[in-house]
């Protein structure tokens, strides 16, 4: 795979925006195996790192992290040991 000349650009916060090298997978569907990952290892890394592991925007993660908390499901994936 050959890296763009695309500028990496960050937003006030310091998160990186949406770049097609790094967020290969950004506009699809989360997976169970996705879920899993960040809930599971959110609280010990950085946010940062799991959207560059899942091909995602930093911004992403935490909203999807948010959502799951306000649904009660943030601790289900947390322990569901199936992929992780």
């Amino acid at each position: 795979m050959e890296v763009s000349e695309i500028p990496i650009t960050y937003d006030r916060f310091g998160r990186m925006l949406y770049h097609p090298d790094f967020h290969f997978s950004q506009g699809e569907r989360f997976t169970e195996s996705d879920l899993e990952y960040i809930c599971k290892y959110y609280e010990v890394d950085h946010a940062r790192n799991l959207a560059f592991a899942i091909g995602k925007t930093e911004h992403t993660i935490r909203s999807k992290v948010n959502t799951l908390k306000q649904l009660g499901k943030y601790e289900y994936y947390k322990n569901l040991n199936k992929h992780w």
